[in-house]
């Protein structure tokens, strides 16, 4: 493993268990090990996006010192639903490097209304816990990662 890549994987995620809601704190570096939470011991899969909400949103982005890409959707988007497939292959891609997460405008409205969320889907990367990167309209795979920097 070069440097650079092992610096890539360094750092920490704060998650909610999704059986229980208590907060984790992971290690990047075990990310793709199959964490699980220290309450419930229900797995907790970073491989695939995590929801977050109102409740969630602010903690899990200025916690984690990896990167955090948001995808704001709503269910009945169908450019959003066009775009699903490409946001959970790079949750897969990304484990251990990066955070993807997903937050549905109509169940979340204060943080789609914070971030002034005019259309959907919307994507944007987090860094550090403040707005990196934004880009609006559904995009493949390649797009999206390259929003990562990966």
């Amino acid at each position: 493993m070069s440097t650079t890549q092992s610096d890539a994987t360094a750092g920490s995620l704060t998650v909610p268990c999704p059986s229980c809601h208590k907060w984790n704190r992971i290690d990047a570096a075990r990310a793709t090990a199959g964490p699980k939470c220290g309450a419930c011991g229900a797995a907790i899969p970073l491989d695939q996006p995590m929801h977050l909400d109102d409740t969630s949103f602010d903690r899990v982005i200025a916690a984690s010192t990896l990167p955090v890409m948001v995808d704001f959707y709503a269910d009945w988007c169908g450019p959003c639903k066009m775009m699903a497939p490409a946001v959970d292959q790079l949750a897969r891609a990304s484990a251990g490097t990066a955070l993807v997460a997903k937050l549905d405008t109509e169940a979340a409205p204060r943080t789609a209304q914070r971030f002034n969320i005019r259309g959907i889907p919307t994507v944007i990367v987090f860094r550090g816990g403040r707005e990196a990167k934004r880009q609006s309209g559904a995009m493949p795979f390649g797009a999206l990662r390259a929003m990562l920097g990966d």
